[in-house]
């Protein structure tokens, strides 16, 4: 398992409505985040594309990745 993997970014709101019992929101459009398994929370950065994100993730995974297997330890996705 890699320490950090992309995840939906979730929705922000924008404006809030009423319409008879009923409350409607509008959200912001989503992007993508970066989710780290060891500290178990979301980075604070956001990504307008997965493609973005997933290279960032590639980035911040490689030094991990590089102590990992120095020391033998074999990792499947």
């Amino acid at each position: 398992m890699f320490r950090f993997v992309v995840v939906p970014a979730i929705p922000k709101e924008k404006e809030t409505w009423r319409c008879g019992d009923r409350v409607f929101c509008s959200t912001a459009p989503i992007g993508f985040n970066i989710y780290d398994n060891e500290e178990k929370c979301r980075l604070s950065n956001e990504y307008s594309s997965r493609a973005t994100a997933e290279e960032e993730c590639e980035r911040l995974n490689t030094p991990f990745l590089q102590t990992d297997l120095g020391e033998g330890r074999h990792f499947s996705q």
